[in-house]
């Protein structure tokens, strides 16, 4: 029996048996509404206010990349993507959406459960910590970003690798070790590797509409990962404290 303190969850599925299946599944441990379009999805988005999103890629009446992308504007949700579809473009097109993971249909249960833990568990309680470098400043309390103080709009995932890689300035990350970090994955796939490329990418691309120096912060080490590299040598800092992913 769920109580009012168990995290919600909001299922989006057209196909009703895989709805209904995943609906009753996840009762036994969150709460949970489902829908079966996208207009219905944001009105019960909006009453419920869910911590995760499982979402289809294909609905009757939007995608699942849209869906996701008005989601994640309107808050910081987790989403897992669900879809049938198995390329790698594909999935890399689902996780630039800014979902957090991807389950290629058909999937079972206990594999949804997991992966729903680990995306949780990003959600962990921090020290909370305040980063600021010159113009450049992210605040872990409030989850919030700045550019010469205009806020940088990212997604939970995108906030999370920005912070991490911020509280762990001038040090360099190979992609590995960020999906083990950040995802929490064992990663030895190429495929799932370029999923850091793809949210450095988004993270880049929004740090530059708030302000052209956005480019300036994160350094591709070419063959290897990333490192922040913020254009001022010294931070300021307020309760610093590394972010408590491992």
């Amino acid at each position: 029996m769920t109580t009012d303190t168990d995290p919600k969850i909001l299922v989006v599925d057209d196909d009703p048996s895989i709805r209904t299946l995943v609906h009753r599944f996840l009762t036994q441990k969150y709460q949970v509404d489902s829908a079966a379009d996208g207009e219905t999805a944001l009105e019960f988005f909006e009453k419920l206010k869910p911590l995760l999103v499982v979402l289809d890629w294909n609905l009757p009446d939007t995608t699942g990349y849209h869906l996701c992308q008005e989601m994640q504007r309107r808050t910081n949700v987790f989403v897992i993507m669900l879809s049938s579809r198995t390329d790698e473009a594909d999935k890399l097109k689902v996780l630039s959406a800014g979902a957090d993971d991807y389950i290629c249909k058909p999937f079972g249960l206990a594999e949804l459960a997991i992966r729903i833990e680990v995306v949780l568990r990003r959600m962990r309680p921090v020290t909370p910590s305040r980063i600021v470098f010159d113009q450049f400043a992210i605040d872990s309390a409030r989850r919030e970003a700045t550019l010469n103080d205009r806020i940088i709009k990212l997604t939970a995932l995108e906030f999370n690798i920005l912070y991490f890689l911020a509280s762990h300035s001038g040090q360099s990350w190979s992609r590995q070790q960020l999906i083990e970090k950040i995802w929490g994955w064992n990663c030895d796939d190429t495929g799932e590797k370029q999923v850091v490329s793809v949210h450095i990418g988004q993270i880049r691309k929004k740090m530059i509409q708030v302000d052209a120096t956005g480019s300036q912060f994160i350094k591709t080490i070419r063959g290897y990962g990333y490192r922040f590299d913020p254009p001022v040598s010294e931070a300021l800092e307020e309760d610093r404290t590394a972010m408590a992913i491992s």
